[in-house]
């Protein structure tokens, strides 16, 4: 299949990219498209980030402006960690929407990407006291891996930055409480799985709520031991399904690709 990432005189407005930036760009890419495929977009906000291979401090993110479904690999922004663009073009980046992506990237430099979502679905967990409930199988992936972090209006600021990083602590995926969900990862299909998952636990959740309690709860020690079993002693997450994800979008519409 000719793409953009099987093209080796791809030159962008900052000069040659490596293969391994062609490979990423078209992975991220992918991953926009398929957000907006499950409907997890909302409209032009929210963000999915992604660190240069052999750049550090300089990431990848979508251009301000186009909805998800519009984000190929080639259009993706590369930025340095305060948002300025490297290299010239034509598409605006949201400085400020990248400010928590650049907060978590500098925290945990395991998170090669990270993604951060408006899902109605996480934002309605969100909402509750008790947050994801260890109710399902999809939500025993989180069981001691999940953060919450409390709510500070519209605007981003430094030290939201540092209380963010300090509640995500080491963990994969957080609830931002009455705001979205947000997930880290080493690679993009990691990262995009794990939303996958937490999406899928939190849609479960409102559906058992929306029946008459009461609920069916597994204990702690199998939750504990469930847990363990889906985390994998720390395996890398994606590598089965992300090529399946793949070759769904090049059956459907392969324009992520270009």
């Amino acid at each position: 299949m000719s793409s953009f990432a099987h093209r080796s005189d791809v030159v962008l407005d900052d000069g040659p990219i490596s293969d391994a930036e062609r490979q990423l760009r078209v992975d991220l890419a992918a991953a926009y498209r398929l957000v907006a495929l499950h409907g997890w977009d909302d409209v032009i906000y929210t963000h999915l980030s992604a660190t240069v291979p052999g750049e550090p401090g300089r990431f990848l993110i979508n251009p301000f402006g186009l909805a998800f479904d519009e984000v190929c690999a080639s259009n993706l922004v590369k930025i340095d960690i305060a948002g300025n663009r490297i290299g010239a073009g034509d598409h605006a980046v949201n400085v400020t929407g990248f400010a928590l992506h650049a907060a978590v990237h500098v925290a945990r430099p395991d998170a090669v990407c990270v993604m951060h979502l408006h899902n109605v679905d996480g934002i309605a967990v969100s909402i509750q006291r008790d947050g994801l409930l260890p109710v399902s199988q999809h939500a025993l992936r989180f069981y001691g891996d999940l953060a919450y972090h409390d709510y500070e209006a519209l605007a981003f600021s430094p030290a939201e930055g540092a209380r963010l990083t300090a509640s995500l602590g080491d963990k994969s995926a957080m609830l931002l409480r009455n705001h979205g969900t947000l997930t880290v990862g080493r690679t993009v299909a990691e990262a995009y799985v794990r939303m996958d998952t937490l999406i899928k636990a939190c849609e479960i959740q409102l559906r058992a709520q929306a029946g008459a309690p009461p609920y069916v709860v597994p204990n702690e020690a199998v939750a504990t031991r469930t847990a363990e079993q889906l985390r994998d002693n720390g395996a890398l997450e994606g590598e089965l399904e992300w090529p399946a994800l793949l070759r769904k979008l090049d059956r459907l519409d392969p324009s992520y690709r270009d």
